[in-house]
């Protein structure tokens, strides 16, 4: 065993992953410029009480403790932030960005951290990519974050993708809804598990959102928040049906659906794929008309989405989706003297300043010994420069692949590998 490892529900992730993980994140900021959106990066680190402000005690953060938060050197409490909205909403008032006309339009990617329980595509550091759109109450603003959400899992392979959606009304008409909620329960109070009796008292909400199969058990007689909006709320949800049907973008309500924070309004909705089973929601988001507001800005609607990269490379990988593969060393330098190293080395500078990938052999091993390396890095020629050779100034270019061999003049192999590698590359 090594003498060090990763901490409970944290991942190294390796070079073998990293092609989904380039192929993902270059979509997503393909998308997000395609969109209109402008990236804004927040600190890892900010004060506890910004994501404590506006949330009830039952919020799932608080509830199950995930929080990440300790006393700095200064005495303050600081915690590591465990979702992007809180602090972009802080950045957005702080930089004045709500003086910006609208909508302003923001993504960010970057980690988050909850002290959650680690399971498959879950993690206590994971990376999000994150899109929020301030300053508009019209559902084509739903539609439109939806549709961003949507168009990254379909141009990246996914297959049977749809949403699920929810209206949980507004500060108006959920206080109603919530008392019928509660009243339903405790009428069955007895027959709910501890942590939703637990749920009941401090955000009923969270209820809908069980795992407890005692509970699963009452959920279909319990009363739904889309039969208890307000005329606002109820027509917003019935224009943002309307702009899904007339784009052709499958959807189902599911009366179930809530958020884990609880400044979400009015839209939730998850993106879904049907073939991945039991984990078949890929990520959630809705809006939060209220929360400039608990920040300190001005009154300023909002809707955002937030994307996990994890669960989308895990998904992938379940898919059989192949990402593209990076960009590989297509010239090695190998060298026979010390003068011949020298310009190996000034061979390979020129390579790479010409923006063709290439690399050197280290060390003073045999030509031999240095072509093997050359065809373990699976370059397409190897540039063979020896003493004997260098007084003449040519070197040896070795197809890696047929095995062929010419002599180039040093100051034109750049130029003779460009040529050489582009019926390649194209094919």
């Amino acid at each position: 065993m090594p003498k060090f490892q990763t901490l409970k529900g944290f991942k190294d992730v390796l070079p073998e992953e990293f092609p989904y993980w380039r192929f993902v994140l270059a979509k997503a900021y393909e998308l997000a410029d395609r969109y209109g959106f402008l990236q804004v990066d927040t600190p890892v680190l900010e004060e506890t009480r910004l994501f404590l402000r506006g949330l009830q005690e039952g919020t799932a953060i608080i509830l199950d403790k995930e929080l990440y938060s300790f006393e700095d050197l200064d005495g303050a409490s600081i915690s590591l932030r465990p979702e992007f909205t809180a602090g972009v909403m802080r950045a957005y008032v702080q930089h004045g960005m709500h003086t910006r006309p609208k909508p302003v339009k923001l993504f960010a990617v970057g980690p988050l951290f909850r002290h959650e329980k680690p399971q498959a595509g879950r993690f206590r550091q994971h990376t999000q990519f994150n899109a929020e759109l301030l300053g508009e109450e019209d559902p084509a603003a739903d539609l439109e974050i939806m549709q961003l959400a949507y168009n990254l899992y379909k141009e990246l392979g996914f297959q049977d993708v749809s949403f699920q959606i929810n209206s949980i009304g507004c500060p108006v008409c959920r206080p109603a809804y919530i008392e019928k909620l509660v009243a339903y329960f405790e009428a069955h109070y007895d027959e709910l598990p501890a942590v939703d009796q637990r749920r009941l008292k401090v955000n009923p909400l969270r209820v809908l959102d069980t795992k407890e199969k005692a509970t699963l058990a009452l959920l279909d007689d319990a009363p739904k928040s889309v039969d208890h909006l307000c005329h606002d709320c109820a027509e917003h949800f019935d224009t943002l049906q309307g702009y899904l049907q007339a784009l052709n973008l499958p959807y189902q309500v599911n009366f179930r659906l809530v958020r884990g924070f609880d400044y979400y309004v009015r839209t939730v909705f998850e993106v879904w794929a049907e073939e991945l089973g039991a984990q078949n929601a890929l990520c959630g988001g809705g809006r939060y008309d209220g929360l400039v507001e608990s920040v300190g800005g001005p009154r300023t609607p909002g809707v955002g989405v937030g994307i996990g990269i994890e669960r989308i490379v895990l998904s992938l990988k379940a898919q059989g989706v192949e990402p593209p593969a990076l960009a590989r060393p297509q010239v090695m330098t190998l060298h026979r003297g010390l003068e011949a190293k020298l310009a190996a080395l000034k061979l390979t500078d020129a390579l790479r300043t010409a923006g063709v990938p290439a690399v050197t052999a280290f060390g003073d091993r045999s030509l031999k010994s240095q072509l093997k390396s050359a065809n373990k890095a699976g370059v397409r020629f190897a540039a063979i420069i020896a003493e004997d050779e260098l007084a003449s100034g040519v070197a040896t270019l070795r197809d890696m692949e047929t095995g062929e061999q010419v002599e180039v003049g040093l100051e034109e192999i750049v130029s003779w590998v460009q040529q050489n590698l582009l019926p390649h590359t194209s094919a």
